[in-house]
This record gives structure tokens, sequence and C-alpha cells, in this order.
């Protein structure tokens, strides 16, 4: 019985470190320690470590102003207010991104295939995209972390 569980186990693991992600260079690439300065340690866990936020905790969820949703790490254009709804999710959410800013990356942290979506910029986790946006424009909900994003409000 052991062995069983210790070769499902080992299965288990060899399937995922097959399908684990590549690192990519992205245009900017700076070292944790750089990127620790840069952020603050909500900043750096999201954007850096992949991880989200509780829901309801960013104030950009509740945001309505127009203008330009920025990464919080290098300033690229991600996301135009236009393009912002509430979904009900408690984050942020985007029926679609500026066109080459956001990329879509596959995540298997949880186990099973999710649609990531990363700064294309600095390679900065975002969120993550579902299929269950409004119909009437794209029917994507880009489901972003507020503390990923930096708002910048139309002059």
């Amino acid at each position: 019985m052991k062995k069983i569980i210790f070769l499902f186990v080992l299965t288990l693991f060899l399937s995922y470190s097959a399908n684990a992600q590549k690192h990519k260079k992205y245009k900017i690439n700076k070292p944790n320690s750089e990127w620790k300065k840069l952020l603050t340690p909500q900043q750096y866990f999201v954007l850096r470590e992949s991880g989200t936020e509780r829901p309801n905790s960013s104030p950009l969820n509740f945001n309505h102003k127009k203008g330009m949703y920025v990464c919080a790490a290098c300033k690229t254009p991600l996301y135009k207010s236009e393009n912002k709804y509430d979904s009900g999710s408690g984050w942020p959410s985007f029926d679609r991104a500026i066109l080459g800013n956001v990329e879509i990356d596959t995540d298997y942290k949880l186990g099973y295939a999710r649609t990531e979506l990363k700064c294309a910029n600095c390679g900065g986790h975002l969120g993550h995209s579902f299929d269950d946006g409004p119909k009437e424009t794209t029917g994507k909900r880009h489901c972003i972390n507020g503390v990923a994003l930096e708002f910048i409000p139309k002059k």
C-alpha cells in the first residue's frame, strides 16, 4: 500500500513538473531583491509570487472614474476604464485588455489549468481570465488583483 501511495505521489509530482511554466525573459527583468524594494509587500506577493488579494479589498474595485489602469510594477498601460465593469466577483474586472500589453499564460498552481494574465512587459501576475463576462461585448472577464494596478485619471 505504501508503494502505491508513493507511486501516486511521484506520478502527480512528475505530471506537475512537466506542466510547470517555463521562465520567460521580459523587457523589464529585475532581481527579486530589487522588486522587493520597489513594491509593497502585498504588491510583491501578487505580482511576483502570483498571490491573490482578498476579495473586495481594493479601492479600485469600486472606481468608476475615466482613465487608464497600469501595471503597479512597471507602469505599462493594461486596461482602459471604458472596459471595466462590475462583475460582482470582488475584484476589478475588465472585458478586454490593451492589445499586446497583457500576456495570456496557463497556470497549474491549483492542480488544473487556468488562464493566467500577466503584464507583457515585466511578467507580473495580474489575475485570471474567465469566459463568464458580458455577452454583449467579449464574453471575457479579466479578474484582476487591484494591488497589481495603479489608476491614472484622464485629464
